[in-house]
């Protein structure tokens, strides 16, 4: 990442969406929903609100997901960058945020690594891990939510996938709250402080990773690394830069995300005590559960295209280049598509969200968050009767500042023993 010239044009999510409230957005989403798409006159800028209008982007070839071939971006940042700067973001790019083929050959790569079977392989450790770090809050009385299971859960689990010891988890997690920032902007990199703040991180991330890849090419483990390091398809592999930027890929989405949804879930139970009384009660609605709080409330609010060739988007002209905020929280609530979207229902049958995205760009990560998810979220509705938030305390619930990947960063809760 870079920093941005002095001067330079910026565009921020927030800035784009007109959301001043990240601990309620969802008004700001509704009136998008009933204002319909903006679209600039001359194509080169629209935010898309509704389900099929989401879908068709995020579905179709012409879409890339690169902001450098945004005309926005050509136009008012390419030219301010020095050589060391374009280096530095070339050195930067995951695949997330390549298209085919790049996009395709590393993907395929990972996913050979990053397999149903082996996140499936991790449940009931995931499930002894949760029973312990449950079982020390309750025996505390009270429970901080993200400090005692949302964060440290999720930590744990990608952490021993990739094989990161122990005692750097702390380490890695926090370098994972801090690049997971970076997302937010649509148009620019972070500058100031912020910018030095993610620029170190990423730094510190990459020298570490890339010793410990060093060290799995010498003495190969059961992990992530191991295999990555590893891994072929058809006589390829990842070079060291882009098995370094994978797993900071799989670092953020693997852990920023699934906080948010451990997070969004328990507070969706205090919201709404129905709802988990249903999940503690019957074991089996935990994977509707988990759906219904990545369509209600999740994890990842927005998204971003570029406009690879000319495109047609609900009747309304995208010009080549044109950037596309796609407002997935807004779609995960469209009306058109989910009957009384604004309720709460972990038993809905049209649950078809967008939180994952989906297309060639799904995210490979969703297994993994929803067995997490499936794991922790039930046995907090049966092990916490009539939580509350913790009287005394004056702030028991705040939000990270992020509002691209949105979630709680506090939510502290007393129960009844």
């Amino acid at each position: 990442m870079s920093a941005p010239a002095e001067g330079e044009v910026t565009f921020s999510a927030t800035d784009l969406l007109g959301i001043d409230d990240i601990a309620d957005p969802y008004p700001a989403y509704q009136r998008m929903l009933d204002e319909g798409p903006i679209v600039a006159p001359d194509g080169l800028f629209a935010l898309f609100p509704t389900y099929d209008e989401c879908f068709q982007v995020i579905t179709d070839p012409a879409s890339s997901v690169d902001r450098e071939k945004a005309a926005l971006f050509q136009q008012l940042i390419s030219p301010a960058l020095s050589e060391e700067q374009r280096a530095e973001n070339r050195r930067g790019r995951v695949f997330l945020f390549m298209d085919p083929p790049d996009h395709t050959r590393l993907r395929r790569l990972v996913s050979k690594a990053f397999t149903r079977r082996t996140v499936e392989g991790l449940r009931p450790w995931v499930e002894r891990l949760a029973a312990e770090m449950l079982d020390t809050a309750v025996a505390r009385g009270r429970i901080e939510v993200v400090e005692d299971i949302a964060y440290p859960l999720p930590v744990a689990v990608i952490s021993e996938m990739l094989g990161v010891p122990k005692g750097d988890r702390d380490t890695f997690a926090g370098w994972s709250h801090v690049l997971a920032r970076s997302l937010d902007s649509t148009l620019s990199v972070p500058g100031g402080e912020e910018f030095r703040q993610i620029r170190s991180s990423a730094d510190d991330f990459r020298a570490y990773v890339g010793a410990l890849a060093d060290e799995r090419r010498a003495r190969p483990r059961e992990d992530l690394i191991s295999a990555l390091v590893a891994v072929e398809a058809e006589g390829d592999r990842l070079s060291n830069e882009e098995l370094i930027s994978t797993c900071m890929l799989l670092l953020i989405a693997g852990h920023e995300t699934t906080v948010s949804l451990i997070g969004n879930g328990m507070l969706a139970m205090l919201r709404h005590p129905q709802a988990q009384a249903q999940l503690a009660s019957t074991p089996e609605l935990a994977e509707g559960f988990v759906e219904e709080v990545l369509r209600y409330d999740p994890p990842v609010q927005m998204t971003m295209r570029v406009a690879g060739a000319p495109m047609t988007v609900g009747g309304h002209d995208v010009a080549e280049g044109g950037v596309m905020v796609l407002a997935l929280a807004a779609a995960n609530r469209d009306p058109r598509q989910f009957s009384d979207p604004l309720r709460f229902d972990p038993t809905r049958a049209d649950a078809r969200h967008l939180a994952f995205g989906s297309g060639i760009h799904f995210c490979l990560g969703a297994p993994l968050a929803r067995m997490e998810g499936q794991v922790v979220l039930p046995r907090m509705a049966r092990r916490l009767r009539n939580p509350r938030l913790a009287a005394g305390d004056p702030q028991p619930m705040a939000y990270k500042d992020n509002i691209v990947l949105r979630g709680l960063s506090r939510l502290h809760l007393e129960f009844d023993t």
